[in-house]
């Protein structure tokens, strides 16, 4: 399938911004990368339909429907390499998935490594699954989230099969990171196709974010853990990308598992490419993604 034009302006701002030299850092330069964070958007819709912001344990959490008194909730866990976000086109996805479901929505901003690691990280996101619960029906909540938060998201799912807690109706993985051991030798062959992010810059953040703990455990690489009774999936796989092996191995894994899976992947498209701004194929995944949103 032929790319739209706004696909290859797209790779020229990424590659004008540096964002692949930014990520060939080691160690990597995470204050740097926090430059482009959005703690709260301050344009007109967002001053209309934040409802409010309040902490669940250390991470700030903003609330934004355009319904009101929604019995269905979305927990978007944003991306960032563990050590910044959100950004802006979280917030920009987060605006057109308001404006087109009768879900309220959490942005959940969690802490970051370097100061904090996987464990307090991981302890934060259950919390707040924990207070979702207490709020609303699991069967009328959704989780989304893209590149570590599809990481956050997988673990959490993990976690809470394990100690037998009700599990959310849905997971939307978009380029989620499977394996933060960036282990696999197949992620050679894609680093020459990523326009966006490079072996060692990520494997240096995961470090960041893993501390003392073995990279390979499934609080940070969930690929190792069980996939076994997980709700329904559905999983964006980006082609050029260096999770796009580890991913596959984690499709693998779910299918074997008899998960509620279903698999989308971007032809030739870059990390987290449905949230990428103005590019059609990005508008388009991203009205899929709506579109199985609406069906809880």
């Amino acid at each position: 399938m032929k790319q739209s034009l706004a696909y290859y302006i797209i790779l020229l701002v990424i590659k004008l911004k540096g964002i692949k030299r930014d990520f060939s850092k080691v160690p990597i330069d995470f204050k740097k990368i926090r430059k482009e964070d959005v703690k709260l958007p301050n344009d007109r819709f967002f001053k209309k339909h934040i409802l409010k912001t309040f902490k669940v344990s250390e991470s700030l959490i903003t609330e934004i429907g355009c319904v009101e008194k929604a019995d269905k909730l979305l927990i978007f866990i944003h991306g960032g390499a563990f050590i910044s976000g959100p950004t802006q086109h979280h917030w920009d996805t987060i605006k057109e998935i308001a404006k087109r479901t009768n879900y309220t929505i959490w942005m959940c901003d969690y802490p970051k490594a370097p100061e904090n690691q996987i464990a307090k990280i991981s302890e934060n996101i259950d919390a707040i699954y924990s207070k979702a619960l207490k709020n609303y029906q699991p069967n009328h909540i959704a989780i989304i989230g893209d590149s570590v938060g599809g990481t956050l998201a997988t673990a959490l799912t993990q976690r809470l099969k394990i100690n037998k807690i009700e599990l959310p109706a849905k997971l939307i993985l978009v380029s989620p990171v499977m394996d933060a051991s960036m282990s696999n030798p197949a992620i050679d062959s894609f680093e020459k196709l990523d326009p966006m992010l490079s072996r060692a810059g990520v494997l240096s953040a995961k470090k960041m974010c893993a501390g003392t703990m073995d990279l390979k455990d499934p609080m940070i690489s969930p690929l190792y853990g069980d996939f076994e009774g997980f709700p329904e999936t559905i999983l964006f796989l980006s082609q050029n990308d260096i999770m796009y092996s580890d991913t596959k191995l984690a499709e693998l894994k779910m299918k074997n598992a008899n998960v509620n899976l279903e698999v989308i992947e971007g032809k030739n498209m870059p990390h987290i490419w449905p949230f990428l701004p103005v590019m059609k194929e990005a508008q388009d995944s991203l009205k899929e993604i709506i579109r199985r949103i609406n069906t809880i």
